[in-house]
């Protein structure tokens, strides 16, 4: 049988197809590019805000004043008992030492206060070892203390339904907040402030009008800015970590919280710093169950002990220089 030869196909060269391909990638590259990040529209970024972020536009309604804390007793606490009873039945202290650990309501977004440690995941800061300081004397360990993260505006129910014993978390003592939870003696004073890009111009509440200021969510500081500033848009976010994201992503053009929470910010990153005079008295206390007195007491013990020893300032020394030189530790106040 005769085979019959077919004319063999003619392949394009490798060559050819290569240079196909650079001459349509070369066409592409003619076209209009494509934006590879969100453009920036007006005086804000598009970027999405934090999940559970605000805008809060000026409404026209100005915040009253609140009253100052000292004017309604709420600076001053119990005083400490001379030899606390850490085993009376029914107690809070008994219910602790039973359970063998105490259990404190904080967060881990306030540099320097209260922040985890990137290298090894743990909480760290000021008020994180205030907490470790009651701890130390209620059990002789400083580690015998279960956090449990709480947001500014959960902290109080936390309390009030006693999830925690203790909440140690940059809370500012109000007449308001008097009323629904016990507090300790001052133990930290700080003053509001603002935090700003460096050379934006802003250097008070008066330059705030029509500028988008960032604060968190059910706290004072808030109500401060809407008060001294009623024409300023209010970022309001859950945390204040936040509030350094929405400044670097140029979302807001200021921050608005107590000095020591902004120095914690800026300490981040140099571009940013504090700036005008104090906008408002920011008395931390640490925060009790009401029905809590003999809890209360021991904790001003405690506190009462670090002034005296020199624990604070070996904590101030540690954590936040950066506020400047101590002027020593608040002087307690009590009401018996």
């Amino acid at each position: 049988m005769t085979r019959v030869s077919r004319p063999r196909r003619r392949t394009r060269p490798r060559a050819l197809l290569l240079s196909a391909a650079v001459v349509a990638v070369l066409a592409a590259g003619c076209a209009t590019p494509q934006p590879l990040t969100p453009t920036v529209q007006g005086d804000y970024s598009d970027v999405p805000l934090t999940s559970g972020s605000q805008i809060l536009l000026p409404t026209g309604d100005v915040p009253e004043e609140p009253p100052a804390p000292d004017s309604c007793g709420a600076l001053a606490s119990l005083r400490p008992a001379v030899t606390p009873d850490v085993r009376a039945p029914g107690s809070s202290l008994a219910e602790i030492t039973a359970r063998g650990r105490l259990v404190v309501g904080i967060d881990q977004n306030t540099n320097l206060f209260s922040f985890r440690d990137p290298t090894t995941g743990m909480l760290m800061g000021f008020d994180v070892d205030v907490a470790g300081e009651v701890a130390r004397d209620l059990f002789g360990d400083p580690s015998r203390v279960e956090f449990r993260l709480l947001t500014s505006g959960d902290r109080f129910e936390a309390l009030e339904n006693e999830d925690v014993d203790l909440v140690v978390k940059s809370t500012s003592i109000t007449c308001e907040r008097s009323e629904r939870v016990a507090f300790s003696t001052v133990y930290f004073q700080a003053y509001q402030r603002l935090l700003v890009p460096k050379g934006s111009g802003i250097s008070g509440p008066e330059d705030l009008a029509g500028k988008r200021v960032c604060s968190v969510g059910d706290t004072t500081s808030l109500d401060t800015v809407r008060r001294v500033q009623p024409e300023a848009t209010i970022v309001a976010v859950p945390d204040w970590d936040d509030c350094l994201v929405v400044l670097q992503q140029r979302q807001a053009d200021a921050a608005s919280t107590d000095d020591s929470i902004l120095a914690g910010l800026a300490a981040q990153d140099p571009n940013l710093e504090i700036v005008g005079s104090p906008l408002e008295s920011e008395p931390y206390g640490i925060g009790v169950n009401k029905s809590n007195d003999d809890l209360v007491r021991f904790v001003n013990g405690t506190l009462d002990r670090m002034r005296a020893d020199g624990t604070w300032t070996r904590l101030y020394d540690n954590w936040l220089t950066v506020l400047g030189p101590a002027a020593g530790p608040p002087a307690p106040t009590y009401r018996d």
